[in-house]
């Protein structure tokens, strides 16, 4: 039987499968892939990171997959939802749905109130990072980016003697470019799910920007990580499958 295909695509802290634990399961009715963004490796070092090669991964992974089928359903976390729509923009025709979730695209509502308010508090640690040791330019990410809410759903600052992994995930933060360059552009006609978790304006903000655009949106408890709740997992699975849904019936 056909499975239709369904490609993850992490954000900033954790990656491949691990970054989905409450979707796991979902490769038992779908051809499940768990990619890994550039930089993100469990032994290589970290690099820096870059749009357009997430962006190659996420459509290298949407391609001819041997059975002469193509494309697929793609879910984005945080930073990862920026390859996921700049592939989306890319090749419509291989992106059957996008699901972003806490969606970090900044740079499509750059002007608007909490976005503004963000860039203005986290370009100047954006300036300097390369003169930051990687725990130092972490602590104060941490410290900037979670100052109103708490760092309990983001990452967090690592502990007296990190561990090596801990080490690389600082590193990793420090890498990466910063969201608001991204070079995105509004994905026409590709049915899109928007989930967020309530809890920060910033997320509300790009989720209100993409609705006015003609994304459904949804939220759910979990904070930075909404799919992780049992809810937001069902709203994630409950999408994908209406989406499934409509367009075998289109097709048949």
């Amino acid at each position: 039987m056909f499975k239709q295909r369904v490609i993850f695509v992490h954000g900033a802290g954790s990656f491949g499968a691990a970054a989905w634990p409450k979707q796991h399961g979902m490769a038992l009715d779908y051809d499940a892939l768990f990619l890994r963004r550039h930089g993100f490796d469990a032994v290589a070092e970290p690099v820096e990171s870059d749009f357009g090669i997430d962006t190659a991964i996420v459509l290298d992974a949407l391609a001819d997959d041997g059975r002469g089928e193509a494309g697929g359903h793609v879910v984005a976390h945080s930073q990862g939802a920026v390859a996921a729509m700049m592939a989306a923009v890319e090749r419509p025709d291989l992106v059957q749905s996008l699901t972003l979730v806490e969606p970090a695209c900044l740079s499509l509502t750059a002007e608007l109130p909490a976005t503004a308010a963000h860039l203005a508090m986290m370009q100047p640690l954006f300036d300097v990072r390369q003169h930051l040791a990687d725990d130092d330019f972490q602590a104060e990410y941490v410290r900037r980016a979670f100052a109103a809410s708490g760092p309990a759903d983001g990452p967090s600052a690592p502990s007296a003697g990190p561990t090596v992994e801990q080490q690389r995930e600082a590193r990793r933060l420090r890498l990466q470019a910063p969201s608001w360059e991204a070079p995105l552009q509004i994905v026409p006609g590709v049915p899109t799910l928007v989930l967020t978790g309530g809890w920060e304006p910033l997320y509300e903000e790009i989720a209100g920007y993409l609705r006015e655009t003609g994304a459904l949106h949804r939220v759910a408890p979990g904070g930075h990580r909404p799919q992780d709740s049992s809810e937001g997992d069902r709203v994630i699975r409950s999408f994908i499958a209406d989406v499934g849904r409509r367009r075998h019936a289109q097709a048949s």
